[in-house]
């Protein structure tokens, strides 16, 4: 029998058997070499970054935070380590509550703290520690440590804490910062991956006022700690370590004492204070009453808080200042005057006779009667008629031109964030606001629009800001300086003071002439007009305007009686102002809600302001309390000097650092309505939503000017004031 053939069928079979397998192996091998090549020499940085982070861990250190300061060197805002109770909850074994109330048998913990901790935990991962008690004292830390052993997740961390010494003054200035939340984490991450970097194991970020435009100098840059630990996850040794370094300290140009004269002026009533150096641009005071304490924001402001403030008829947290819009009423009469010259519609000569009336179409336009007026004359004593005339032969479209470049209805550019534009009305303006009304004819602008808006009422709003940056460019021949707060950074306290990088100057190209006779019918408030009351014996010479500024419309038959009207519906009082006449050094812009005629209420806080920068006066106790109440013109009672009254808070009053690690972690306003002739009345309400100086600047000094005349005895006065 032949086996030949199977033999070398099955020797065949197992040959092909063999080459499969070597085949197969070959390409094992192949593939096992591929990924080894790709893993080993193509991913290799990302393969030992991947071990290296299983060995080691990265612990940020968060910077110390910026401190502000005022431009005498006052702090305003300023950090300090404290201990800190913290919870991780995915730690703590049992019911997290239970161990809550346990752990305040130790160290006690309020309902306002447990709430606090409730929110925090609902927006952060349970892996990760979370504050319930702040600023320990030494006692409870020892408490706590005698039983740490009870309570697993539970332990004492230094903390940096933001504190405002001042408390509510210059707040929204200050503004305050929070904690960081989600809407913070997706800014953070959009500016990209080193930015986000910078702020890993950070807690709080600014969120208003200076605090959050200038973060990224207040930051600081982030450090941090390489460290190798064990397969537990537990710390080794110390690999690396790169420290933090600090936010930089800002000083602004604000004078904490005035700041805080003029808040205390204001006392209860509602209004905004801008006061400007018009040489500079820098902002003297930058007043919104009422106040606010930021020191409430800084942990999570408690809900009860957070309703009384949020829905007080007051709006303490509305920015007036910034966001407050309001018509400017007669104290928008200079610049129509201004805009008269430049645009050759009137000389120094022009005259009007004012009859305390001005007719158009059959409408009447009211005013006091002042007689025949010049420009000078006009402004001195308030002119309503001047100004309708002035405004009709100009057009809205010329008004517009004129005003817009000066900075009505414009931003200014101020280093606040959230600034209001307010608005410099014109037909186009009109029709698409009024686009909600069905009768087409409400959209149309008409000659009676234009008439108010000569008088700084009808359509116009603005801001104290605005209006401060307008007189500023006045006193300073036609120079415009963008306002701003910020005067210098500073690296550390031991290094030199940076001045602040601001926006050039702009010269909006006036005629001196032109500029000089507006001046002079501004003095002339002063010596002969409205404002004489409030400025008599003044020891410099100034100029002003006041104003008063309609809160609802006023029928034609109607005479305006504020005893029968509710606070809310009666007139803002205005005044603005620059001072010396000679070679402004101040302006300031000033109103107060319903408060009346301009004279009574806005032009008294002005003069105390002007009082405190150039002579060197602080108001005496019985002054204060009677402008609270308008029941003082020129100032009454002893005063005192700026000098004895500066704040100087002593170096023991600051918070000082608990032991830790030197790097430890972390109303409705009225409605605005003015008179108008084929329009209703619109509510309008605020909106909600040089060469560097060497620092610091000198103290006010006094300066010897001329007495003023004394006023006569009896004269008309604006809007009818005696």
């Amino acid at each position: 029998m032949n086996h030949q053939p199977r033999t070398e069928a099955a020797l065949a079979s197992y040959r092909m058997r063999l080459a499969v397998v070597a085949l197969a192996a070959t390409l094992g091998f192949a593939a096992l070499g591929t990924r080894l090549w790709v893993l080993q020499v193509q991913r290799h940085e990302e393969m030992a970054e991947r071990a290296e982070s299983n060995r080691t861990a990265v612990v940020p250190i968060v910077p110390n935070r910026g401190d502000i300061l005022d431009r005498n060197g006052v702090v305003l805002a300023t950090s300090y380590k404290a201990h800190a109770l913290e919870i991780t909850p995915a730690q703590v074994p049992g019911d997290l509550d239970e161990v809550i109330d346990a752990l305040s048998e130790v160290v006690p913990i309020s309902e306002r703290e447990r709430r606090r901790f409730e929110r925090l935990r609902q927006n952060t991962r349970s892996f990760e520690s979370l504050p319930i008690r702040m600023r320990l004292t030494d006692e409870e830390v020892a408490r706590f440590a005698a039983n740490r052993y009870r309570f697993p997740g539970v332990e004492i961390k230094a903390r940096l804490f933001r504190t405002y010494p001042m408390g509510e003054v210059a707040s929204h200035a200050i503004g305050y910062v929070g904690r960081v939340n989600d809407r913070d984490k997706e800014r953070i991450e959009d500016q990209g991956p080193e930015y986000a970097a910078n702020y890993r194991g950070t807690d709080y970020i600014g969120k208003s006022g200076i605090e959050a435009s200038y973060e990224d100098v207040l930051h600081g840059r982030t450090g941090v700690e390489q460290m190798e630990t064990a397969s537990g996850g537990r710390a080794v040794r110390l690999l690396e370590r790169r420290s933090a370094a600090s936010g930089q300290t800002l000083r602004l140009t604000i004078d904490i004492t005035l700041q805080k004269l003029v808040e205390e002026l204001y006392g209860e009533r509602r209004g905004a204070l801008v006061a400007m150096d018009p040489q500079t641009g820098e902002v003297l005071a930058f007043v919104s009453k009422p106040t606010f304490d930021p020191n409430l924001f800084v942990e999570g402001i408690d809900q009860a808080t957070w309703t009384e403030l949020n829905e007080s008829l007051a709006r303490p947290l509305f920015n007036r200042a910034l966001r407050g819009t309001y018509p400017p009423g007669s104290t928008f009469k200079p610049f129509m005057a201004l805009a008269g010259l430049e645009s050759g519609r009137i000389t120094p000569q022009t005259t009007v006779n004012d009859t305390g009336s001005w007719v158009l179409a059959g409408h009447v336009f009211r005013g006091h009667a002042t007689g025949t007026v010049n420009l000078e004359q006009s402004i001195t004593r308030s002119s309503n008629a001047y100004y309708y005339q002035l405004a009709y032969d100009m057009g809205i479209s010329a008004i517009n031109r004129f005003m817009g470049p000066l900075g009505f209805g414009r931003e200014t550019g101020i280093d606040l964030p959230g600034e209001a534009k307010g608005v410099l009305p014109s037909p186009e303006w009109k029709r698409e606001a009024m686009r909600r009304y069905k009768d087409r004819r409400m959209q149309v602008w008409v000659p009676g629009d234009t008439v108010n808006v000569g008088i700084g009422q009808g359509f116009n709003n603005y801001t104290m800001l605005q209006m401060a940056q307008a007189v500023a460019t006045l006193a300073a021949d036609g120079v415009k300086h963008p306002p701003h707060l910020v005067k210098a950074t500073q690296a550390s306290p031991a290094s030199e003071p940076v001045p602040a990088p601001r926006p050039a100057a702009q010269n909006m190209g006036y005629k001196s002439a032109h500029m000089n006779v507006v001046r002079q019918g501004m003095v002339g408030v002063t010596l002969r007009g409205t404002g004489r009351s409030a400025f008599k014996d003044a020891p410099y010479l100034s100029g002003g305007k006041t104003g008063t500024a309609q809160a609802i419309t006023i029928g034609q038959k109607s005479r305006y009686n504020a005893a029968r009207l509710a606070e809310y519906q009666r007139d803002h009082s205005l005044y603005i102002a620059f001072a010396p006449a000679e070679r402004p050094r101040i302006v300031v812009a000033a109103i107060v809600e319903n408060a009346g005629f301009g004279a009574t209420a806005a032009a008294p806080i002005v003069r105390r302001v002007l009082d405190y920068w150039l002579a060197g006066i602080y108001p005496s106790e019985q002054d204060i309390k009677a402008v609270q109440r308008s029941r003082a013109s020129a100032p009454i009672g002893a005063p005192r000097t700026v000098e004895e009254m500066t704040i100087r808070p002593p170096e023991a009053a600051r918070p000082q650092p608990a032991p830790g690690p030197a790097d430890a972690a972390d109303a409705p306003n009225a409605a605005n309505a003015a008179i108008q002739t084929d329009t209703p009345p619109t509510p309008q309400t605020p909106e909600a939503s040089a060469a560097p100086d060497t620092l610091p600047p000198p103290r006010p000094t006094a300066v010897q000017a001329p007495k003023q005349p004394a006023p006569p005895a009896a004269r008309s006065a604006e809007d009818g004031v005696p």
